[in-house]
């Protein structure tokens, strides 16, 4: 199952660099990733700062 990033995101991007399939872009209040490319390996969530990342 693809990770979501809920509105706890405050749009550092850090979550962007450790992306290997380029899954994730900038929305317009928080990031957005895409669970079509999303491969579920949670290296998004491992560094996200303020926990908005799980697996949705």
């Amino acid at each position: 199952m693809a990770y979501v990033i809920d509105d706890n995101c405050v749009c550092c991007g850090t979550c962007i660099s450790v992306c290997p399939v380029e899954a994730i872009s900038e929305g317009d209040t928080k990031y957005n990733i895409d669970p079509d490319t999303c491969i579920s390996c949670g290296s998004c969530a491992a560094v996200c700062p303020s926990d908005a990342i799980s697996e949705g």
